[in-house]
């Protein structure tokens, strides 16, 4: 039986690829939009290179997050792969307690940074507080906390099939 926690993980995980996808696929839509408009209309429209940084940012943070559980950040294992094993443990405990003390970081002082420029606008989009084009900084922080914990909690999760995405079916107690 697949325990619930772990559930409810690999569901904040898929919308963290969803949701890292499709800020990379209208980015994608967006930028062309702006070229066109720029080189063969003869005007620069204001909005897309903004909106565009913007799904960057959603893309960079949120994904990183997706990318921390399934152990796809780049990672120097040179040394740590000579190491007996008592000590590649130690060394894989004080990079998740490092990776919660970033997260938290990006939490509190992301947080602090949105609460405190929601009051400004962009120039290009004044609809936009820049408040928001802050947020996927402690959303993010906010993610990877989660995938630290669980981390923590269930070890690494890399090596199962929803982050592997070979859609085999898990074995029972998995």
């Amino acid at each position: 039986m697949k325990n619930p926690l772990l559930a409810l993980f690999d569901g904040i995980y898929l919308a963290c690829i969803w949701v890292a996808g499709l800020s990379i696929f209208v980015m994608s839509l967006i930028i062309p939009i702006g070229v066109f408009a720029r080189y063969v209309l003869g005007f620069g429209a204001a909005w897309p290179e903004p909106i565009a940084i913007l799904l960057m940012v959603i893309f960079t943070f949120v994904g990183a997050a997706a990318a921390y559980r399934a152990g796809a950040h780049i990672a120097v294992a040179m040394i740590t792969d000579r190491m007996p094993g008592g000590m590649q443990n130690l060394c894989r405990i004080a990079v998740n307690l490092l990776m919660l003390v970033v997260s938290l970081f990006m939490l509190v002082y992301g947080s602090k940074l949105s609460l405190e420029t929601m009051g400004q606008t962009i120039t290009a989009l004044p609809w936009l507080p820049v408040g928001v084009t802050y947020m996927p900084v402690p959303i993010g922080g906010f993610l990877t906390l989660l995938f630290v914990l669980e981390t923590l909690m269930f070890g690494p999760q890399h090596d199962r099939a929803i982050i592997r995405f070979d859609h085999q079916v898990e074995e029972a107690g998995a």
